[in-house]
């Protein structure tokens, strides 16, 4: 997931890149070594810069998806067609070769794993990838507050992380995870394709009465959308954060 990226009185580091593998036809997972990282909390996200040989720079922001692991840290990668930074990241980037990095930069869009609500996280498309942090960083302390994702997506091709989120739906106790699939749902499904709405989110996340801290991730008008529903169930609205891109 990209956004535009933040300044902020960060520190640019070397990153190399110690692992890369396909998420989807469109998609990628980059693993970074950073020596000297601080850590980071699950929501935040990282400025990536490149530089060409003749000193033009361009820089974007993307999301960790990884739990807090030390000096190494994962990054989803969404291919834009048209994009200065995403193509070279997926098409081109070769493991070992070095990027900069500035983070961790967000302080408002975070789980920490001291919470004791129920969490209800929602993604649409590649805005998985920093609910993907919280749910694996829940898992990596031993929480157990209980978690419901819901997952918006295309077709069951664009799922990110499709087999991790199946293990992670039978093996993490007090996780749940609901795919929606609006434009074609998977063979046998018991529900055709469609956006999703107020019945499956009034369904599948919890109930606002539960005051559960809600996380919402995508495109700017799915957030929007979202967002609205669940203040229309009443969700208070200070517990509904966002991050969106587009």
């Amino acid at each position: 997931m990209a956004r535009a990226a933040v300044p902020g009185r960060l520190t640019w580091r070397v990153a190399r890149l110690a692992e890369a593998t396909d998420l989807t036809k469109s998609a990628r997972s980059l693993v970074f070594d950073v020596p000297g990282w601080p850590g980071h909390l699950p929501g935040q996200h990282v400025d990536v810069r490149l530089t060409a040989e003749d000193g033009y720079s361009v820089q974007r922001s993307y999301s960790i998806s990884s739990a807090p692991d030390g000096e190494r840290i994962e990054l989803s990668v969404q291919r834009v067609a048209d994009g200065e930074v995403s193509p070279y990241l997926c098409d081109v980037l070769p493991v070992g070769a070095e990027v900069e990095l500035r983070g961790p930069v967000g302080g408002w869009f975070v789980w920490r794993a001291t919470g004791q609500s129920p969490v209800t996280l929602v993604a649409g498309g590649s805005g998985i990838a920093p609910l993907m942090a919280m749910v694996r960083t829940r898992a990596a302390e031993g929480s157990r507050v209980p978690f419901r994702l819901i997952y918006s997506v295309r077709t069951p091709e664009d799922v990110f992380y499709a087999d991790e989120l199946r293990r992670r739906a039978r093996e993490d106790a007090g996780l749940d995870v609901r795919v929606v699939y609006t434009r074609q749902a998977p063979e046998g499904s018991p529900e055709p394709p469609g956006r999703l709405g107020v019945a499956t989110l009034n369904t599948h996340g919890w109930p606002a009465e539960f005051t559960p801290d809600v996380f919402v991730c995508g495109p700017t008008g799915f957030v929007e959308t979202v967002s609205d529903v669940l203040v229309a169930l009443g969700h208070d609205p200070r517990r509904v954060r966002t991050e969106r891109f587009g």
